[in-house]
């Protein structure tokens, strides 16, 4: 059933204009990717982009995103120009490495999220969404900075899952306020990103970004030190950290070492941190933007959220209302908005040579709003998922996470926790758009507000649901 719902559409960053020079380009690039864009890329199947140091093709025609990501994936590695801004944060961790070393990365990680594993860490993820309904709950009637709040409760679900700490541990508390400084302080691209630079050449990167990334490293390093020790001594609890720890390369025999494992965590703090705050964030700001289909998750989650405190994985299940939302909450603000992969041999798409080094942009962002694909691309609608046209477009135009072989091992743990987080959240509290204009999505790390996600929080006065009102927290 069709919603009514407000004329106002959810808020969409302005386009460039069709034709600017290459140095107002780098300077709209560098400040946000989103609105450096021109308009027509969200009708275009591909279109190029030429700089003096290399070409560039954003490619949405959905046969080639599948060639690139799951046809030939390893004809199509992942661009080094990317990961030139993130190295002092993410050292060799999996999600900058290539080939060999990636494949080997991924034989130990992928399994401590298959199969059981998500069973195994729900009651830490529902421990983690009780205590961000208490903290907002301890903030009825006042406007908050959503994106802060998504942010603390992001940050205790990865620290609960990964080494069975909350948020409130000193190391924990630690990195997280580390992690605001440099998300702010890190561009999206620096100078290697344009400029092909050799490898013996030192990158320059702003005092700041290099400070937080060597004090989130030594701290984690803290952490994955004290684990290993654990292990060795028998006593160490069975999260993902140990199963990742006690992995071992079924080719070669191999486990991380403390550095390789303080990579891999920093990645998982990042990708697992930072971009399910972004979508919580932007899922609550749709949530106040359209409050009829807020008081439906709410119904659902009063309906099916038990009252005993007990984390029971099986009513995932149940919560398919609260699943599309986050789905399509997603689609129009996928956190990750674009990934960069680079040809390692000569190729041609639509009629273009492309040579070897090019740059091939695949970007969600304007594949999940592609007005030749989607019905109505610019609204919201969570229904649109039980439609041909959402089934289609969500097997050939929908990639959240990527797709293919560098999929996100962390996938299915994010649309469990961000469905989960939802539903108690709305199960207790009714979020109210605040004051002044809408939030403006632009590209830091993630796809984030320009200037916060300012909402009213209203604890809500029907009857409760769930343990989070009774003050009986699922043991993590």
């Amino acid at each position: 059933m069709k919603l009514d719902q407000p004329v106002k559409r959810p808020p969409k960053p302005p386009s460039r204009a069709d034709k600017v020079s290459l140095l107002r380009y780098l300077a709209l690039f560098r400040r946000d990717i989103l609105s450096a864009q021109p308009a027509r890329l969200y009708r275009a199947w591909m279109a190029e982009f030429r700089t003096p140091f290399f070409r560039s093709y954003l490619v949405n025609q959905p046969d080639l995103v599948k060639l690139v990501l799951k046809e030939r994936p390893d004809d199509f590695p992942k661009s080094n120009r990317i990961g030139e801004g993130l190295r002092p944060l993410l050292g060799n961790s999996v999600f900058l490495t290539n080939g060999e070393t990636w494949k080997r990365q991924r034989r130990i990680i992928d399994p401590a999220f298959e199969g059981g594993r998500l069973r195994d860490t729900f009651p830490a993820m529902w421990a983690a969404a009780q205590s961000a309904t208490r903290r907002l709950s301890a903030r009825d009637g006042e406007t908050v900075e959503i994106e802060a709040e998504t942010s603390h409760a992001a940050a205790d679900v990865i620290f609960r899952t990964l080494f069975s700490i909350p948020i409130e541990h000193d190391i924990a508390a630690q990195v997280f306020s580390e992690f605001r400084d440099y998300q702010r302080s890190q561009p999206i691209l620096n100078l290697a990103a344009f400029v092909p630079l050799p490898k013996w050449m030192p990158r320059f990167f702003r005092r700041d970004t290099r400070a937080s990334a060597a004090a989130i490293r030594k701290l984690i390093t803290q952490l994955t030190t004290e684990r290993m020790a654990a292990i060795k001594a028998g006593n160490a609890p069975d999260d993902l950290a140990t199963k990742i720890m006690t992995t071992a390369d079924p080719q070669t025999g191999e486990t991380f070492s403390t550095e390789e494992m303080v990579d891999q965590v920093a990645i998982f703090f990042l990708a697992g941190h930072e971009t399910s705050a972004s979508a919580l964030a932007w899922t609550l700001y749709l949530m106040a933007l359209y409050p009829d289909w807020q008081e439906r998750v709410a119904e659902e989650a009063r309906a099916n959220l038990p009252t005993d405190g007990a984390a029971d994985f099986g009513l995932m299940s149940k919560l398919r209302l609260s699943r599309d939302v986050f789905r399509e909450a997603l689609r129009l603000y996928p956190p990750v908005p674009m990934m960069v992969r680079e040809t390692t041999c000569p190729e041609r798409f639509r009629d273009r040579d492309i040579a070897p080094g090019s740059q091939i942009v695949l970007s969600p962002w304007h594949l999940h709003r592609h007005e030749r694909l989607w019905d109505n691309p610019d609204d919201f609608d969570p229904g649109r998922f039980g439609t041909e046209n959402g089934r289609t477009c969500l097997r050939e135009a929908y990639m959240p996470f990527s797709s293919g072989a560098r999929v996100c091992t962390g996938a299915g743990f994010a649309m469990v926790e961000g469905p989960l987080v939802l539903s108690h959240l709305l199960c207790h509290l009714r979020f109210e758009l605040g004051e002044g204009a809408a939030p403006v999505p632009v590209a830091h790390l993630t796809v984030r507000s320009d200037a916060g996600v300012w909402l009213k929080v209203r604890r809500r006065s029907s009857a409760p649901c769930g343990a989070s009102s009774r003050g009986k927290p699922a043991r993590a």
